[in-house]
């Protein structure tokens, strides 16, 4: 079968399955964006929970964010988890912002996307995934991103090694897929969602898997 047509009857499958993944809730980029640093090493409801300290102590804009102080910020996202690491990620992230648009991250958005993802890449404790998932996310580009769930399901469908690298994964979906920002990002929401409920690390739910067709 041909990779695009078979990840696109992937897709369809687990979409038919399981339904709209409605992923990575946010009034504005900038929300999102946030929401994204602050759900590193945990879950959207963690992060949320930490947004919402912020929002309701009315400090949730970028440049009150960038001069509030370090301390003050880690105390006000501990729901997140990693709240030191995460709040010195989001300073360095404000940073950017505040050098590249001047807070505006709708300037951000006319940059192209492969230079804008080089500067993202750049910043301090915003890796691939992170990065991508911003641009996708909050930047409407089309970047595909891909984690330890997506490396496990196509490893397990052997379309990819057990060892495949982020670029490698990443571009196998550049690459095969048509640059469509609304199906990148329903198909990562959806390979986590497999990732998490049936392909699990020791064992995976094979038959009862919504791709459990897919299986050679």
């Amino acid at each position: 079968m041909h990779r695009k047509t078979l990840l696109l009857n992937m897709y369809g499958a687990m979409l038919d399955r399981l339904g709209s993944s409605h992923w990575y809730p946010g009034d504005t980029p900038f929300e999102i964006a946030v929401g994204v640093i602050l759900a590193q090493n945990t879950n959207w409801q963690n992060a949320s929970k930490a947004v919402f300290n912020l929002k309701n102590l009315d400090l949730f804009s970028a440049p009150v964010l960038y001069a509030l102080p370090e301390e003050d910020l880690a105390e006000h996202i501990r729901p997140a988890g990693y709240f030191r690491m995460k709040a010195s990620r989001v300073k360095h992230f404000l940073s950017f912002l505040r050098t590249a648009c001047r807070f505006d991250m709708e300037l951000l958005k006319s940059q192209e996307m492969e230079i804008l993802r080089e500067k993202l890449l750049q910043v301090r404790g915003i890796g691939p995934e992170t990065t991508d998932a911003i641009l996708l996310y909050a930047l409407d580009k089309p970047s595909f991103v891909v984690d330890a769930y997506t490396a496990r399901i196509l490893n397990r469908h052997c379309l990819m090694p057990e060892n495949v690298s982020y670029p490698e994964l990443r571009e196998y979906f550049m690459e095969v897929l048509d640059p469509d920002i609304r199906i990148f990002s329903e198909f990562h929401a959806l390979l986590i969602r497999v990732g998490k409920t049936w392909c699990k690390k020791k064992a995976g739910l094979c038959a009862s898997c919504p791709l459990a067709d897919f299986l050679e």
